[in-house]
Formats: structure tokens, sequence, C-alpha cells
């Protein structure tokens, strides 16, 4: 008798152990459906966000999607939707998305730098708010790019003529890298619209010696050739910029015959 009920004991372990192993298996299951999807958001998240640095917005669009549809609550892959609709003048479908990302990740700094950046193109009477979330995004210590959200907020801090500020936050974003050109390029341009045109050439020309040029120098050297009246200098900063950037915002300005 006493070796049955052993038996019975036995089984019934065996039996229990059994559906304890099998609901562990069924959470180990559910843990890795969920690694693969949030894996697969990311590797589509990736891929969007080359597209889009291409210019390539329609396959940008569509790999997005896959990412949201692999997860409908991946915070970087609104980001860059917010991007590509930015791009795109679709303004209320970037801000859309942008809130939702941030919805997703209230603390993200790269999220909250680029709305910031949103607001200040597309919205100028929410330029307070573009720099909150600035501020927002230089809080995070791991934060990758802080000399980037501080020059964002000089430039919006130019966008309304107000030019200490602007000086400030690109000094600040130069104590962090002192190469970084597009601060160096912010303080010039506080240098030209505060009337200092001549001193604002001689630095760029300094600038432009030591350094590879980028749409932003050459657009501000044909502004300065422009003010000072030097048309050949001018036109030989716009050839330089057709030249080499004709895809940027600038070679478009100059194109339309509008200031940036």
């Amino acid at each position: 008798m006493k070796k049955m009920l052993f038996g019975f004991i036995m089984v019934s372990v065996v039996l229990i152990s059994g559906c304890v192993q099998q609901s562990v298996q069924g959470d180990l299951s559910a843990e890795q459906h969920q690694q693969r999807a949030e894996q697969s958001a990311k590797i589509h998240t990736r891929l969007a966000a080359e597209y889009y640095y291409r210019g390539q917005y329609k396959v940008s669009i569509e790999e997005v999607k896959e990412a949201l549809r692999a997860n409908s609550s991946y915070a970087p892959a609104y980001n860059v939707f917010g991007l590509i609709y930015m791009s795109l003048h679709e303004n209320d479908l970037a801000q859309k998305n942008f809130e939702q990302a941030l919805k997703f990740s209230p603390k993200d700094p790269e999220i909250h730098n680029n709305y910031g950046w949103f607001l200040c193109q597309r919205m100028p009477e929410r330029m307070d708010r573009a720099i909150e979330h600035f501020m927002t995004a230089l809080k995070d210590r791991l934060y990758s790019a802080p000399e980037r959200s501080y020059t964002n907020a000089g430039v919006c801090e130019l966008k309304r003529n107000s030019y200490s500020a602007a000086s400030e936050y690109f000094k600040r974003a130069l104590l962090i890298d002192s190469t970084y050109s597009a601060a160096v390029i912010g303080l010039i341009e506080v240098d030209f619209r505060s009337g200092n045109v001549m001193e604002a050439k001689a630095k760029l020309s300094r600038y432009m010696q030591n350094s590879t040029p980028t749409p932003q120098s050459l657009w501000l050297a044909i502004q300065i050739e422009r003010e000072i009246g030097d048309h050949y200098a001018e036109d030989s900063f716009a050839y330089q910029l057709r030249k080499r950037f004709p895809e940027s915002i600038e070679a478009s300005a100059l194109r339309e015959g509008r200031l940036k």
C-alpha cells in the first residue's frame, strides 16, 4: 500500500511539475516574441532613418509602418515619422507623430530635440515651447549630442532677433565641442545680424580656411558679400553652394531668390 501511495505522489509531482514547466515555457515564448517584435521595430526604424536622410521619403514611410506593425508603441518610429512629415511640410502630421513619440517615451532627449526644432521652424508663435524642449533634452546626462540642442536653441533665438540669448547658447555648445561648425557659424551670424558685417566676414574667412564648407557657411558667405556689395565673391560662393549641395535648403533658397 505504501508503495502504491508513493507511486501516486510521484506521479502527482511529475504532473504538477510538468504544468509549471509548460507555463514557464509559455512565458518565455511570450517574452521571446516581444523581444523579436522590439528588434524588428528597431531594425525597420533604423532603415527608415537611413532612407529619410537620403531623401527617400516614400521608402522611409514604409519602413516606419513596418516598425509600428511590429511594435505600435515604439517611440523612435514615431520620431522618424515626425521628421519625415516635417520635411514633407505636413505640419499637422509631423506634430501628431512627435507628440505620440513623447507619449511613449516622455524623457527621450532626441525626441525633445527634434520636436523643439519642428516648433522652431514651423510654429514660430511657439518658440518658447521649442526652447523648453531643447532644455528638457539637455537634462539627460546621457544625451549624446547636447551641443546640437544648445545650437538649435541659438538658431531659434536668432529667428526672433534675440542676439544675446542666441550668442549664449552657441557659446555653450562650443564649450562642449569647440569645433561644432553649426555653433561657430551661429556666432558669426550673430555678428552679421547685429551689424558687424566686416567682423563677420573676417571670422567666416578664417573659419573657411580651416574647415570644409557647409551649406550654412556658404549661405552666410553669400549674404555677407551681398551686404558688402562684392558681387564677384557672392557669385563664387553661390556657385560653390549649387555645385556642392544642390539639394540643400540653402541651395533651394538661392534658386528661388529668397533669404532663408
